[in-house]
């Protein structure tokens, strides 16, 4: 039995997707089981609530093997660091899977090994930890920046030409397209058994700049694009007047410094840890639609 958390996220209903298809026996967590679509309530078990909570968390691990683990994101205004947030939501379900041989896959962030404090990134880093110190079972699908983050901006990129973010202009990004992160994430839940603890690092094939990033875009969208560089002070201003909490604000800023410090480079990257998708791939079939939408 497969459980899977997250199941309407970008990832989650990726890995979701794949497993339903491989026939395996599938178990789904949903805080609202109404949001799925018929197919997932058709063909999987689902229990319903947070897998943060406890009562929950055990339920869906009852005769489970294998568990895809991925913590949502904290709301915007949520108070508490993002490491605490980390660890408290983990904590149940790290517990119930040391105590029942549960194999874990988990996605967490590229750049273990990195020393200084990188906010959102270093929470998940020592989610990685919690789970590792208990003795489970564990895959770290350690992953870079999301390009799917870009889409949140295809409407200024039509529109206006310019695309905005705190990362600095000239230093390479590694990305990664959500497909590949699920892909990868379902061929450890189904594939030849694995035990004890293992990292898993995955990026795209093209580390771009930003800058570079436009260029790619503009050619895609067949118009000029143009990268625009926030400082980091105006980013996490700007985060507090939107209305996120002090912590909220802390915590992305500090993971976009150790973006620009090279978080990303501390985890050693080969062919063997490299997806399929390039960049500009992922502009023609995802950013372009959208863009035009």
């Amino acid at each position: 039995m497969i459980v899977v958390t997250t199941p309407t996220g970008d990832i989650g209903r990726q890995v979701l997707d794949r497993v339903l298809d491989s026939g395996e026996k599938v178990r789904v967590v949903a805080r609202d089981a109404s949001r799925l679509p018929e197919r997932v309530r058709a063909r999987a078990e689902v229990v319903e609530g947070s897998h943060g909570d406890a009562a929950t968390i055990a339920k869906a691990l009852d005769g489970a093997d294998r568990l895809f683990w991925l913590v949502p994101p904290a709301g915007f205004d949520h108070a508490a660091p993002a490491r605490d947030y980390y660890l408290d939501f983990s904590r149940a379900a790290c517990e119930q899977a040391a105590r029942g041989g549960v194999r874990v896959v988990a996605v967490t962030s590229l750049g273990h090994g990195y020393r200084r404090e990188a906010g959102l990134l270093s929470a998940a880093l020592a989610m990685d930890e919690l789970f590792v110190d208990a003795g489970v079972h564990y895959r770290a699908l350690a992953l870079p920046f999301f390009m799917e983050n870009l889409l949140r901006q295809a409407g200024a990129m039509a529109e206006q030409g310019a695309f905005a973010m705190a990362n600095t202009a000239d230093r390479p990004l590694p990305t990664i397209a959500t497909g590949d992160a699920a892909a990868a994430a379902a061929g450890l839940l189904l594939g030849p058994a694995w035990s004890g603890p293992a990292r898993v690092p995955l990026a795209g094939p093209d580390d771009l700049t930003p800058e570079a990033m436009a260029e790619v875009i503009s050619k895609a969208l067949g118009r000029p694009v143009a990268y625009r560089q926030i400082p980091l002070p105006d980013f996490r201003a700007a985060m507090l007047r939107r209305g996120a909490s002090q912590a909220m604000a802390q915590g992305m800023a500090e993971m976009v410094e150790a973006q620009n410090d090279g978080i990303y480079d501390a985890e050693p990257r080969d062919p063997a840890t490299t997806a399929g998708t390039a960049f500009h791939q992922w502009c023609e079939t995802a950013l372009v639609p959208a863009a035009r939408s």
